[in-house]
């Protein structure tokens, strides 16, 4: 039990940590949105080493076989997380950014449309695959990333956020590929 208040208390103080460095940012990238900023995070060594940690500890269940981060804010703990878990670490970008075959996938976000990409190769036919990203909005970035690891026959094992707005309920449309969705702090 004291281990679980020691884990308790850890997840705490980084939430704590998070909720002061983390910026809003009115207005970005339209108006009437405001945006959380986590690139403060990066100018603290210690702090991003906790966030790694405490992601690996609420992950490391999920016997994962490759961490998938989607462009670029993912990009930054996604592939901190891979080299740590010494697993594969892969990207996933917007359209017409990697050089080699692909698949690609086009949804619907909270202000505009986009369509993200992987390539073809990557993900290998029942690898449990972690999908990892800055921040959960609506969950139509995540779902999308879910499709393409889908679509290789690979298995969405769960999702990792810094951050969830959860009054969006994006966690709701993610249960359809995984109940495993997991943030360090919420707003």
């Amino acid at each position: 039990m004291e281990n679980l208040h020691g884990y308790i208390k850890i997840y705490n103080m980084i939430e704590t940590k998070l909720k002061d460095i983390i910026r809003d940012v009115p207005n970005f990238p339209k108006p009437g949105i405001i945006f959380k900023d986590i690139t403060p995070i990066l100018l603290d060594p210690q702090l991003t080493r906790d966030i790694i940690n405490q992601i690996i500890d609420q992950v490391k269940p999920l016997n994962l076989d490759a961490i998938v981060g989607i462009e670029s804010r993912g990009f930054w703990f996604g592939i901190m997380l891979a080299n740590k878990l010494e697993i594969p670490f892969i990207p996933i970008r917007k359209k017409g950014k990697l050089p080699y075959k692909t698949v690609s996938y086009s949804y619907s976000l909270e202000y505009g449309s986009a369509e993200i990409e992987m390539h073809e190769d990557e993900i290998k036919e029942n690898w449990n695959v972690l999908i990892h990203d800055d921040l959960l909005a609506t969950g139509g970035t995540a779902c999308a990333a879910a499709e393409l690891i889908q679509m290789q026959n690979g298995n969405v094992a769960g999702f990792s956020f810094v951050v969830a707005l959860t009054f969006l309920n994006g966690s709701e449309i993610l249960k359809k590929y995984s109940e495993n969705i997991f943030n360090l702090v919420s707003y």
